[in-house]
């Protein structure tokens, strides 16, 4: 603390570093005419006074708030789209900026403009739009963001300006183990019909298996919860021919495994599962889980590196999708 038990600011970064206050100023602004040595002086005495950079202060010096909003959609607290903010803050504060989240309060359009508002109040930067549902999208198809956005989901499409995983390779990597392993009815457990990721991963594998002339089953929608793969998995099951089972994501995957355990079918001698994200608990099922891996964080530096391109001019080169990992355990 200074004197008078404020936090440290310019002035002390400055005397205890043996410079003006100018100076500083550059240095927190990533001014290039400060010499190596200087600026690691500075950072130094920044370090050891504990100073943390006021942002309302800087925004009026550089007229740059240096803070990236995001989007989110009211289904944040499930694993992906959690993951996919946890990755974009990570990502952003490695880059040097402030990243702030506004939760929609529900897909309606009313409540995706009142989190845009909020964002806006930020005085943002720019924009990382995490919309998986197609309502969602819908929605943001209205409105004017006045910043450059871009939008972060699982699938994407032809002209898709936005960062994804390739959902569609994901499921076809889970059918195609699923068949390299002897298996020929196997049912998809699908996720909910409005969400990008669940369509990609259900025409995934629909197409590996036509590929392969094998007998898909496509069950009704689950909700993504565990105990919707166990309802859903319970009717999949009392067909005895269908011996594997791929679940669009890992929660309802277990919950295939609960259904198993109840009607008396070994997994996995009497029936295969692969699930679809690789949960941290995954591993921990009984048994362990196949299924597929996200790359998280590879999706969150991509897409704030190529918010940051379009806030400072930077490359715009076309990026491939983030590629999925199948990760076999002992479930498939």
């Amino acid at each position: 603390m200074s004197e008078g038990g404020r936090p440290p600011g310019v002035r002390e970064v400055a005397a205890a570093a043996g410079v003006s206050r100018q100076t500083v100023s550059r240095v927190l602004n990533d001014h290039p005419s400060i010499r190596a040595e200087t600026r690691e002086r500075v950072l130094a005495a920044m370090a050891e006074l504990d100073f943390r950079p006021n942002r309302a202060a800087r925004m009026l010096t550089t007229a740059r708030s240096r803070t990236i909003g995001v989007l989110a959609a009211s289904a944040s607290t499930l694993f992906g789209p959690a993951s996919s903010i946890d990755a974009v803050e990570n990502a952003g504060r490695d880059a040097g900026y402030t990243v702030t989240v506004a939760h929609a309060a529900s897909l309606e359009p009313a409540d995706v403009e009142a989190a845009l508002d909020h964002l806006r109040a930020q005085a943002v930067e720019g924009v990382v739009v995490i919309a998986p549902q197609q309502r969602v999208q819908d929605a943001m198809a209205q409105f004017s963001l006045s910043v450059p956005s871009v939008t972060l989901h699982g699938a994407g499409a032809a002209g898709d300006e936005g960062v994804f995983v390739d959902q569609v390779l994901g499921a076809r990597l889970a059918a195609r183990h699923l068949l390299d392993t002897g298996h020929r009815r196997i049912a998809h457990l699908s996720g909910p019909g409005d969400w990008t990721e669940a369509r990609a991963r259900r025409d995934g594998f629909l197409a590996e298996l036509d590929a392969a002339g094998a007998d898909p089953v496509v069950s009704r929608e689950g909700d993504w919860t565990a105990a919707s793969g166990a309802e859903v998995g319970a009717e999949l099951l009392a067909d005895p021919t269908i011996t594997a089972v791929f679940a669009s994501n890992d929660q309802m995957a277990l919950g295939v495994l609960h259904a198993a355990r109840r009607a008396g079918r070994a997994v996995p001698a009497d029936l295969a599962v692969v699930g679809f994200d690789d949960i941290p608990e995954a591993a921990f099922f009984a048994p362990p889980l196949t299924t597929v891996r996200q790359e998280f964080d590879e999706l969150g530096r991509r897409c704030v590196a190529r918010l940051i391109a379009l806030l400072e001019g930077g490359d715009l080169a076309f990026e491939e999708p983030v590629a999925p990992v199948l990760v076999v355990r002992e479930s498939a």
